[in-house]
């Protein structure tokens, strides 16, 4: 029997969201062996950029879909997040983040803020699923 696939979240700010596709678009194949997770706009923008991607979309980050995601961290069913976010544009929903990423060190998931992170975070998560694959 195969093992479900694991889950990534993919989130963005409004400044981040074209890096995240173009990100996504490059690792379109590792991503394929994941569920995704993402919040409102960038899922949608995910899912027509990436065609084979499987993403569940939630709602937007201000309107509770970073809470959404955090709730699925604390339950065990997303296992690694990816948030490009912009540090330097004020966001009013600025608590929610906080919050989110919080959970992330708590459950002590794999979560990368920036693309540097998430690029090796990626390889890394891959190269698992490879291995357990073959096990």
């Amino acid at each position: 029997m195969a093992a479900a696939k694991k889950t990534i979240a993919l989130i963005a700010h409004d400044k981040k969201k074209a890096e995240m596709v173009t990100f996504a678009k490059r690792h379109e194949g590792a991503l394929s062996a994941f569920t995704i997770v993402a919040t409102g706009t960038t899922g949608g923008l995910l899912a027509e950029a990436c065609p084979s991607l499987t993403i569940r979309p939630v709602k937007s980050g201000p309107l509770g879909g970073d809470q959404q995601i955090g709730a699925m961290i604390a339950e065990g069913k997303v296992h690694t997040m990816i948030f490009f976010m912009d540090p330097l544009s004020p966001m009013p929903h600025d608590v929610d983040v906080k919050a989110l990423t919080r959970l992330g060190a708590v459950y002590d998931i794999p979560m990368a803020l920036n693309k540097a992170t998430a690029e090796v975070i990626l390889k890394a998560i891959t190269a698992d699923a490879a291995a357990a694959e073959k096990a």
